[in-house]
């Protein structure tokens, strides 16, 4: 009776110890399989280490306790007593192994992850290390490509800004902050007419106004730029430009201006053309007023003076009232002779032209004022070219153009000097020059000298017209005329004389002809 109702108990003991055995190994087996399809997979390995701990303690305490139930069920229970403590003590060693294995898990998924995380980056790293290596690839196959394009696209650009700079008729130039020219178009060359090399040439030095030249250096400085600034210079051929000039400064990695990049646009000759537009316009409309007045006054003027001469009959010559009369016929034929002159001036009369030598006109107009010339003790030197080409024109205007320019000289040389009338030829065009050793004609005043009724005369000797009517003359010939002040002697460089008139007139044919009368040099 005391033994039967333990039987289940040991029963079940029995069985339960030998099925824990068979499934702790079972599970050892299927976490071994894990192991080995994912052997760096850290849950499959603790799964593993955890189920050896767990076959482990299942086998000494299932072993254990089927001891037990043999040994007390042979009646030899004291052996067990012998074994009970070494089966305990082993089994608690076996609890705690599978104890440190599962508190390990903890420490170690932390680990892992920690491996995983850097195991991803470095994966993503690779793949970027691959992509890069492929790229790398790519552009060490293609690179002799890639270069043969950007070197082309290059060479393009170059091509480009060197046609631009080269074939530019405007002045393309640069300079260093001092102004030193280190590169400069071949416009700019042959319109500031450089006989040096370039480097040897100050691009500040070139301005022949100074205040010109602050205002440039000024608007760099300040505003890093010059915009549409008129200058006026003066190239090595001594020849005068005026210049639209637009720049810009050139600045360091500090920004520190080291330099200067400008264009220069030739105004010289819109400049030239504009002024004789505005001088055409202003002869023009004093031209058809002159007209309107002197055919006004030119009646009445020649009324008053023919009454006088009749008047001058009924009197004795040595009376006050003869005298009288006399003063009144001599300003009244001077009023008639500003009349003529400003018909000449509107160009009323009619022009007759025919093939003409100006050595000829020169010695007849000569032949009448020479005397009066010596007599102020100017003496007439002729520098006559013998072969000079006929010209074609109005002989009676051009008589009254020398004797402007003759009698404007004697005024300037009041007391006495030479007179020095040269003519010549080049590239089909016929050279006067008329140079005294006058008093010279002031700067401030040069662009005005041709102006009707501008003189620098008394008042009473003179209308205004001489320069406006000569201008007219010889413009209405195709012709130019300029003026020079002061001017070196034609025969020595080292005597300075006062003024110099210059006309061009185009000849009539490439045949030259002899002069009628050879000039006499005095």
């Amino acid at each position: 009776m005391s033994t039967l109702p333990l039987l289940p108990a040991v029963a079940i003991d029995f069985f339960g110890s030998a099925m824990a055995i068979f499934l702790s190994f079972l599970a050892l087996r299927y976490a071994w399989s894990l192991v080995k399809l994912q052997p760096n997979n850290f849950i499959w390995g603790f799964l593993f280490y955890f189920c050896i701990a767990m076959a482990a303690f299942s086998l000494s305490r299932g072993v254990g306790h089927i001891i037990r139930i043999l040994l007390v069920m042979g009646n030899h229970g004291h052996i067990w007593k012998q074994l009970s403590p070494l089966s305990g003590g082993f089994n608690t060693m076996l609890m705690i192994s599978a104890a440190a294995v599962t508190i390990y898990y903890h420490k170690g998924l932390a680990a892992y992850k920690a491996i995983r995380t850097e195991a991803e980056k470095l994966s993503d790293a690779n793949i970027k290390l691959s992509t890069s290596a492929d790229q790398l690839q790519r552009l060490n196959v293609h690179l002799e490509e890639i270069v043969d394009e950007r070197t082309r696209n290059l060479s393009e650009s170059e091509k480009k800004f060197r046609n631009f700079f080269e074939n530019s008729k405007d002045i393309i130039y640069f300079s260093d902050v001092s102004g030193k020219i280190t590169n400069i178009n071949t416009s700019g060359v042959e319109l500031l007419g450089f006989d040096a090399p370039v480097e040897t040439i100050n691009f500040h030095d070139l301005f022949n106004n100074a205040d010109d030249l602050k205002k440039y250096l000024s608007e760099l400085q300040e505003n890093g730029f010059v915009s549409d600034l008129e200058m006026e210079c003066q190239g090595a051929d001594g020849s005068t430009r005026q210049i639209l000039l637009t720049a810009n400064a050139i600045y360091d990695q500090n920004g520190v201006i080291i330099g200067c990049e400008g264009i220069g646009k030739d105004m010289t000759r819109l400049k030239n053309i504009t002024e004789q537009l505005i001088n055409h316009e202003k002869m023009a409309s004093v031209g058809q007023m002159a007209a309107g007045v002197a055919h006004e006054i030119n009646t009445p003027l020649g009324i008053i003076l023919g009454y006088t001469q009749l008047m001058m009959d009924d009197f004795e010559p040595e009376t006050e009232t003869y005298t009288s009369l006399q003063v009144l016929e001599r300003q009244t034929k001077a009023c008639r002779r500003i009349v003529a002159d400003l018909l000449k001036f509107s160009r009323q009369s009619e022009s007759v032209k025919a093939s003409i030598n100006l050595n000829d006109i020169i010695q007849e107009v000569l032949s009448v004022t020479e005397h009066t010339l010596n007599i102020h003790q100017i003496v007439v030197l002729r520098r006559f070219d013998l072969d000079l080409p006929d010209v074609t024109g109005d002989a009676e205007k051009f008589h009254q153009v020398f004797i402007n320019l003759f009698n404007n000289a004697q005024y300037a040389m009041d007391g006495g000097g030479e007179l020095i009338i040269t003519t010549g030829q080049t590239k089909g065009e016929v050279l006067v020059s008329v140079i005294d050793s006058g008093c010279g004609i002031p700067d401030d005043i040069k662009n005005k000298i041709f102006d009707p009724f501008f003189t620098t005369k008394d008042v009473g000797k003179g209308t205004g017209l001489g320069l406006s009517v000569t201008y007219g003359i010889i413009q209405e010939h195709g012709g130019t005329i300029t003026v020079e002040s002061p001017v070196m002697h034609p025969d020595s460089e080292d005597i300075v004389m006062g003024t110099a008139f210059h006309i061009r007139l185009p000849m009539t044919s490439d045949t030259p002809r002899k002069s009628k009368e050879k000039a006499e040099n005095n």
